[in-house]
């Protein structure tokens, strides 16, 4: 069947409910993850999912769970650790016609298949001057968990957004995780989605039916006149927290959700920094070289003028991911670190 109507996106619901009543079905982040992918196989018979771990009893985090066993072990497999070539695999078929929807449990063996999503997932479209289309969804789950440490938590957002042809997502609510990940099955470039672990268990509303949430678009979460926050997946929890804290201080914080990187919503940011001056963005990556710094040079070259203070950034030191519970408290950045960057500013 036929994804032209989920491209652009579907604007039959908010993408923010502000006031969400009782009366609006409300589910979990990896439900609605879920029910994206239920949805997605049930419209288009050339959608299949593959990863290591899909048909086990948890489902990835519950982001698969039963699937295999609705729509059988040809649309919903597991797969052998060996990621180049089943990335391989997953491009050849997306070349082919199909829709495959790629699960890694962790971005850090995405490294591995670096040469299928570089060097051919990204490319070959533009080779063949548009003639050929790889409509492939890279999905991991990244970010911070029970101590997975140095190989199995790595942000590696920067290196994808980096590369030319491929498409950035990481939502931070249930309902866009559901409509983000509809866009990008529906869209016929290659994707990758990193999902923040701290999101699965957070609720919130969904509609039922199949919709849509249109690539390259961010949101304002929260309406503010002092400083404007742009956060990054799992990083905008943390900054509408921080928002609530500065207004019992007398600062507005306007929070903006980028939602997906590539493409990035370059008037969003703009546009609310030309009403505030003052701009923090927070990242859940390494500050070097990462999203942080690709926006501060952005706003330089675009919005310099618009600036009363310097920038500030907020990410991940730039030193390989701790293990011990202690360490990771001073390792990834907080409420604390927004609140601290805003009131230095102010």
């Amino acid at each position: 069947m036929p994804w032209t109507k989920f491209i652009a996106g579907n604007q039959d619901y908010p993408s923010e409910v502000q006031e969400i009543s009782d009366d609006l079905r409300k589910i979990t982040y990896s439900e609605a993850i879920r029910e994206a992918l239920d949805q997605a196989l049930a419209h288009d018979e050339r959608v299949f999912i593959m990863g290591q771990g899909v048909d086990d009893p948890g489902g990835v985090f519950g982001a698969t769970l039963n699937l295999h066993k609705k729509y059988g072990s040809i649309r919903v497999f597991d797969t052998p650790l060996s990621e180049n070539a089943l990335t391989g695999i997953a491009i050849g078929s997306a070349l082919a016609g199909m829709r495959p929807f790629y699960c890694h449990n962790r971005p850090d063996f995405l490294l591995l298949t670096m040469d299928q999503i570089v060097n051919h997932a990204s490319k070959w479209s533009y080779m063949f001057g548009g003639t050929a289309q790889v409509p492939l969804v890279i999905w991991s789950v990244t970010a911070r968990g029970w101590g997975s440490a140095a190989q199995h938590s790595q942000a590696l957002q920067g290196l994808f957004m980096h590369i030319p042809g491929l498409k950035l997502v990481m939502p931070s609510t249930p309902y866009d995780a559901k409509g983000l990940i509809i866009s990008s099955i529906a869209d016929n470039n290659p994707v990758i989605i990193l999902e923040h672990r701290w999101l699965f268990k957070q609720t919130g509303y969904v509609p039922e039916e199949i919709y849509s949430v249109p690539l390259g678009k961010g949101i304002v979460r929260r309406q503010g006149a002092d400083v404007t926050i742009v956060a990054v997946s799992y990083m905008t929890m943390e900054a509408l927290r921080a928002a609530e804290k500065l207004a019992s201080a007398g600062i507005s914080a306007e929070v903006i959700d980028l939602r997906t990187l590539k493409p990035l919503d370059e008037e969003i940011i703009l546009n609310s920094l030309q009403k505030t001056g003052r701009l923090v963005i927070a990242d859940t990556g390494w500050k070097t070289g990462g999203i942080s710094a690709e926006i501060a040079a952005i706003v330089s070259e675009k919005g310099f003028d618009f600036l009363k203070k310097p920038i500030k950034r907020i990410a991940c030191r730039d030193v390989p991911t701790p293990a011990s519970y202690i360490l990771e408290e001073e390792f990834y950045p907080d409420i604390n670190d927004l609140v601290s960057a805003v009131m230095e500013l102010v």
